[in-house]
Order: structure tokens, then sequence, then C-alpha cells
């Protein structure tokens, strides 16, 4: 091996400790600026225990969900044995917000993750490739804005029919075209920098540039984007089960418990709200964690 190869290879192996070091200074400042924002602390520790009850709700649960008791019906918070009180059917409120929000979550997480999946291949490929292949995937994705959202999901759910699987596909749908175009935007700041210009000149294909040098720097703005719509998607998914297009009775789900305990609400409106509180709780704190990252994220903040 000659002298200047050997040269060569130790530039780029040192080139390559200084991009890992640079990676790794970064998100060591990501983590650095999280730790310091309390409320971005506080939300997650509420989402990460939300999370563990939910799921294992089989441990915690102190009854059934399925069980109920007319003679217990519509008890007040505080019953004992019942610290949440009981609903229509007699039914421990307890148990069946633990174990709706394992439903809950399912329905808010899921559709965000395949429609980021999805928007992001094809927002990247409208905003690398450009031209013909851009106008035809952005002109798709207005279609799709022309329905507000909330319309649109009722509209597929009940052209699909009501039932978990459905309200999914709906619930997709509706959230591909605006991360559709998130990754188109950002990919059309990325795709004529100097190092893809770089890369193309050193003749990598197309493939390889978007693989290699777009991904790594759009995954991160398009998933901030992403999480902060899985309260958006619960909200959607909770409202499609309270018009009885997504679960059914008798399964537990925060927005089909709110209801069949509309009813109620005269009666025990303490106990009537708790599921729309745990929605609330469950969506805000969402919010706040997307929006903690994305200024931690942010160099420049």
């Amino acid at each position: 091996m000659s002298t200047a190869t050997t040269a060569a290879a130790a530039e780029l192996a040192v080139q390559a400790r200084q991009a890992a070091a640079a990676s790794d200074g970064y998100w060591k400042g990501v983590l650095r600026r999280v730790s310091r924002d309390p409320m971005t602390i506080f939300c997650t520790a509420v989402l990460v225990i939300m999370f563990l009850a939910i799921l294992f709700a089989p441990l915690i649960a102190p009854h059934d969900p399925y069980q109920g008791s007319m003679i217990r019906r519509l008890r007040a918070i505080g019953t004992p044995n019942y610290p949440l009180g009981t609903d229509e059917l007699g039914r421990d409120i307890l148990t069946r917000l633990l174990y709706g929000g394992r439903l809950s979550w399912f329905m808010g997480i899921v559709p965000v993750l395949i429609a980021f999946s999805v928007g992001t291949m094809l927002g990247v490929t409208a905003g690398f490739m450009g031209g013909r292949v851009n106008m035809l995937i952005m002109r798709v994705t207005d279609i799709f804005y022309a329905f507000p959202s909330v319309l649109l999901a009722v509209a597929i759910s009940g052209a699909l029919g009501a039932g978990i699987m459905n309200a999914i596909l709906a619930l997709s749908l509706v959230f591909v075209p605006p991360i559709i175009r998130v990754a188109e935007s950002v990919t059309q700041g990325v795709r004529n920098l100097d190092f893809v210009d770089a890369a193309r000149a050193s003749g990598a294909s197309g493939l390889t540039i978007v693989r290699v040098h777009v991904l790594g720097n759009v995954l991160g703005p398009i998933f901030i984007y992403a999480t902060s719509q899985v309260s958006v998607c619960m909200i959607l998914a909770s409202g499609l089960s309270f018009l009885g297009l997504g679960t059914r009775p008798p399964e537990a789900e925060w927005g089909l418990m709110l209801n069949t305990l509309r009813t109620a609400i005269y009666v025990q409106p303490w106990v009537a709200v708790l599921p729309g509180v745990c929605i609330f709780v469950t969506s805000i704190c969402f919010n706040l964690v997307s929006d903690g990252l994305r200024q931690a994220m942010d160099v420049k903040g």
C-alpha cells in the first residue's frame, strides 16, 4: 500500500471518528436539554406509569372487566371494593379503565406508526425525486386535505363498517397525508445540500443517497411530528368508538365507555367523566412530550 493511500485511509478514519463524535455529542445534547425540562420529564413519567398500569392490568385490576351486577350499578367514587365506582351495568370502573387503556393506546399509536411508515416513504420519494413524481404524490395528498380529518375518519369507518381493524385502517388513511407533506417539505430542504451533491458527484445511486444521507437528516423532524399526532389519533379513535364505529360492547375502551356512561351524567357525573379525564390527560402528556422533544432537537434553541 502506497504512502498516499495510507494517508487517505487515515484521513477517512479520522473523519469517521469525528462524525461519530459529533453524532454522539448531538444526542447527548438532546438528552441533556430534555433532562432540564421539568414538564417533559413529568409528562413522560405520567405516560410511563399509565403504560405500565395498562400493560399489567390483569395483575392490577381488582375485578373482571366484563362481570357486573345490576345491584351494584352506578356506585359512587369511594365505594368499598370499587374505588372509582361502577358503570351502568355494575362493572368496576377502575378495572375497565385499565383494560380500556390497552385498546385506546393501541388505536392511538398503531395508526400513527402505519402512517409514519407509509407517509415517510411517499414524502421522501416526492421530495427527493421532484418533477412529475412530486406532483402526482402531492396532488393526491391534496385531495385528502379537502376533507376535515374527523369527517374523513367517520366516512371511511362508516364505509368499512364498525370494528377495531377498520377503525385503524381509517385513521391510518387520515394521518398519511399530513406526514407526507412534512416529509416532502424537510426532504426538499435537504436534497440540495452540499453533502448530497457530493454523494451525487461520487456516483452514488439515488437509493443509496436517500438511505445513507437523506433519511438520517429527515427522520427526526418527521418522527417528532408523528408523535404529536398520537394524541389527535387517540381522540379520533375515541370519537369513532363513541359513535359506534370503533370498538363495540362489551369491550372496554375509553371512548366507548364515555358513550355508555353518558346517560349517567346526571346520576353520577364524576363516574361518567372518568374515561374523558383519561383521554384528556393522555393527550396532553403526548403533546407536551412531543413539544419538549422538538425543542430539545432544535440545535438553534
